[in-house]
């Protein structure tokens, strides 16, 4: 059964930073195309990172954030630096059935974990 499940959020001052991860279980992530989105109350979710040969971001978030892949460790992370109080939401980490296509606007996630909350805020 194929499992996906975050951590490292929580609540954050305006300008530090929270490092996620995505722990994948009876699925190899290196071997498809993986993503963060988030979602606040009252708003759409968002995708903000991709990852699959190389990495694509959400215009919110170039220059802030990093997603990267621990083959050995089969996890995902997403590095968060600079944080915003507009970064306050649910992130959730998702994956698909295949390793391409792997760009923003992809419509086609399998998988999603629980989420793990993140909260900057004064």
């Amino acid at each position: 059964q194929v499992q996906l499940v975050e951590s490292g959020g929580g609540l954050v001052h305006p300008g530090g930073s929270l490092r996620l991860s995505c722990a994948a279980s009876g699925y190899t992530a290196s071997d498809h195309c993986m993503a963060w989105f988030r979602q606040a109350p009252g708003k759409e979710r968002e995708e903000v990172a991709t990852i699959g040969a190389s990495t694509s971001y959400a215009d919110s978030v170039k220059g802030r954030f990093t997603i990267s892949r621990d083959n050995a460790k089969n996890t995902v992370s997403l590095q968060m630096n600079n944080l915003k109080p507009e970064d306050t939401a649910l992130y959730y980490c998702a994956g698909k059935a295949h390793w391409w296509p792997c760009a923003l606007g992809g419509n086609d996630y399998r998988y999603w974990g629980q989420g793990t909350q993140v909260t900057v805020s004064s």
